[in-house]
């Protein structure tokens, strides 16, 4: 499993510590390890890549404080929580709040790298989501107020006559800046283009 994401491991038991870092560094998984909730954040500037393992028992934070406190801080990493006292609820609760899996030991190695390489494939479609929003904001900020009116008006179903007509405008005119609509949004068709305003408007609430 090569890959240039890293595993973060909040632990305090230094045994079970050593454990997960055996198997992960068994298929060249970088790890970084902590002994509590705290030093993780201390060191959280929302550059990671990767996921979190975290044991759901922690001294001072536990592993539920640790997830708010990212959700907080509005970091997306995947979190797998790891508990010694598993029980229906514990895992519902996990899981509700946002947990990608909920792993209760002792567990196989197997079983944590399948969870660790399903956390990174969910990262990998979080970072290219994140780059498409990027993308689609610089590309609907080039529209000009009358772009982005036209555009408001095509993805609602109007048709250019109609357009023309709210607008004042002539439907020739209606017809270049959806054109030019079309272009800046590299939207390659009426489909694409209202999904793309979806993916905006989401981003926006």
């Amino acid at each position: 499993m090569m890959t240039d994401q890293t595993v973060y491991v909040v632990e305090d038991d230094p045994e079970m510590r050593q454990s997960v870092c055996h198997v992960l560094a068994s298929v060249s998984v970088p790890v970084e390890t902590y002994a509590d909730a705290e030093e993780f954040l201390e060191g959280e500037d929302g550059g990671r890549a990767g996921c979190l393992v975290t044991d759901v028992c922690l001294p001072g934070m536990s592993g539920f404080d640790l997830q708010r406190a990212l959700a907080r801080l509005q970091v997306q990493l995947p979190i797998i929580m790891i508990t010694g006292y598993g029980d229906v609820r514990t895992a519902v609760r996990a899981m509700k709040a946002g947990a990608v899996d909920f792993i209760e030991k002792p567990f196989s190695g197997q079983l944590l790298l399948d969870s660790v390489a399903q956390a990174f494939k969910l990262n990998d479609q979080a970072i290219s989501a994140q780059a498409q929003r990027v993308q689609l904001h610089q590309r609907s900020a080039a529209l000009t107020r009358r772009e982005r009116q036209v555009m408001t008006l095509v993805i609602a179903g109007r048709t250019n006559k109609h357009i023309a007509a709210e607008l004042g405008v002539s439907a020739k005119t209606v017809e270049i800046h959806r054109g030019h609509v079309m272009a800046k949004m590299k939207a390659g068709s009426l489909a694409e283009l209202v999904r793309f305003a979806g993916v905006l408007e989401r981003w926006a609430s």
